[in-house]
């Protein structure tokens, strides 16, 4: 039960970090647009990679840094693209309109959800790494240190994801828009060039 707890703990205190993913679920709940298929990418990316870490190849990605060099510097490219587009978003308001092919959106919506979470490299230093260390210290219990870091992981973005609707009248105005897409696009910047610089 212990490891449970802990496994809880730690990956809740991780996963809340203010990052790419957390803005982009912030934006689509506040948006009501998609929110359990984004949700769902992000909770099920968080199940994959923490028991591939758990398995034992976070191991193996420390031994080798010069994967985590190059998802570092083709994360950042990504992110300061996608600052660069809320940056457009918050300059050009029109740019908000929703598309009416729902499909399309969808699929667009997915891809970009996937991208921030799998271009991300502190994704994997937190998931993998990490938490797959943190686990194999738990020996046989490691399994349940898991099943906490995922439920920590569920918890999160279904809180994130279904309570921002409650911001929405909040976000009835063009110019409170301008100003989250602003803040994303300074946030998805700085850690792009967080990410090469240090």
């Amino acid at each position: 039960m212990n490891s449970l707890f802990v496994g809880f703990l730690t990956s809740f205190t991780l996963v809340a970090a203010i990052g790419a993913q957390n803005a982009f679920v912030l934006r689509q709940g506040i948006r009501r647009e998609h929110v359990i298929a984004v949700v769902g990418v992000c909770a099920l990316s968080d199940l994959l990679l923490i028991t591939v870490g758990i398995a034992g190849i976070g191991t193996l990605i420390a031994a080798h840094p010069q994967t985590v060099t190059i998802a570092k510097l083709g994360g950042a490219a990504f992110l300061v693209g996608y600052g660069a587009l809320a940056a457009h978003r918050a300059l050009r308001p029109s740019v908000l309109a929703p598309t009416h092919d729902g499909s399309a959106r969808l699929i667009s919506v997915v891809l970009t959800c996937l991208a921030l979470t799998f271009l991300n490299p502190h994704v994997y230093l937190d998931t993998v790494v990490l938490i797959g260390t943190l686990a194999t210290q738990h020996s046989e219990g490691r399994w349940l240190f898991g099943v906490g870091a995922v439920t920590a992981s569920v918890v999160w973005f279904v809180s994130l994801g279904f309570g921002a609707r409650h911001l929405a009248e909040l976000f009835a105005t063009p110019m409170t828009w301008r100003i989250l897409d602003g803040v994303i696009s300074v946030t998805m910047i700085s850690l792009g060039a967080a990410l090469v610089l240090f």
